[in-house]
């Protein structure tokens, strides 16, 4: 069985109060996006599960990779069998573009449609929640308004379809720990999921990442490509999560092609929504 579990970007992400166990409360909308890996699963030729990975190099032992984590967490509650896992990865890595959540629930998806498990989405999403904030996102991979940590998730009726997103992931990757190293937690001013129903041409000034402040002190280059991409024509552009990627969101094919190649020493790609 074959799939290609996709990449999200955050429209929005606001970080309203650190929480008692240490982590931080959330607002935020997962959008997913066109940028996809490659997972195989087939029935194991050995006595043991496999992990071959090939394209964008994993730098974790094999029984860390979210993907093996994956498969184990459906073993232990379910009759899933040893497998062997072939993955291609092409969403890049440490850019807040969620690619390794994206393969573990991909990973739990296909496992439950190969051995016909017949467990509920709902039933896998709480499973996923144990590997990852974000992992349960990925088993509906629908826009979502995103509460708590990130894993408590509501529908939200949001539709870039039409537009374009120049994506950038410069060689500069960012640790968790910088990113929230000067966040002040802090109620949003605004409404995120009123700000979102806007015209993206609105979202300017209302629509933010707050990760940004603090990322950006570190990686000044990060926001000269944002301005960068807002300044060519972008309607809108951001970072994604705790970053490294920085977006735009273009109503015209040719203004997003014409970014492409523009900054030095990064990967990017032009995404239609």
């Amino acid at each position: 069985m074959i799939a290609f579990p996709n990449a999200k970007i955050n429209l929005g992400l606001n970080i309203v109060e650190r929480r008692s166990d240490g982590y931080h409360n959330l607002e935020t909308v997962f959008y997913p996006i066109g940028l996809t890996d490659v997972l195989e699963i087939v029935p194991t030729q050995g006595d043991a599960s496999s992990l071959t990975n090939y394209g964008n190099p994993i730098d974790c032992p094999l029984e860390k990779n979210l993907v093996m984590k994956a498969l184990r967490l459906m073993q232990q509650h379910y009759s899933v069998p040893e497998v062997d896992i072939f993955l291609y990865k092409h969403i890049p890595d440490g850019a807040g573009l969620g690619g390794g959540s994206s393969d573990a629930a991909s990973t739990m998806l296909m496992l439950n449609d190969m051995f016909d498990l017949g467990i509920a989405k709902d039933e896998l999403a709480r499973l996923a929640a144990t590997l990852g904030a974000d992992c349960p996102f990925f088993i509906y991979n629908r826009p979502m308004m995103a509460t708590g940590i990130g894993d408590v998730l509501s529908p939200i009726n949001v539709s870039l379809k039409g537009l374009y997103l120049y994506l950038v992931k410069p060689a500069v990757s960012v640790p968790t720990k910088v990113a929230y190293s000067r966040v002040t937690p802090a109620p949003s001013a605004t409404c995120l999921e009123i700000d979102i129903a806007k015209s993206v041409s609105q979202w300017c000034g209302l629509v933010k990442n707050d990760f940004e402040a603090s990322v950006f002190a570190v990686f000044p280059e990060l926001a000269e490509i944002k301005t960068t991409i807002k300044d060519c024509g972008a309607l809108y552009a951001s970072m994604s999560g705790s970053g490294s990627s920085i977006f735009g969101i273009f109503d015209d094919v040719n203004l997003a092609e014409k970014m492409r190649g523009r900054f030095d020493n990064s990967t990017d790609y032009v995404i239609p929504l």
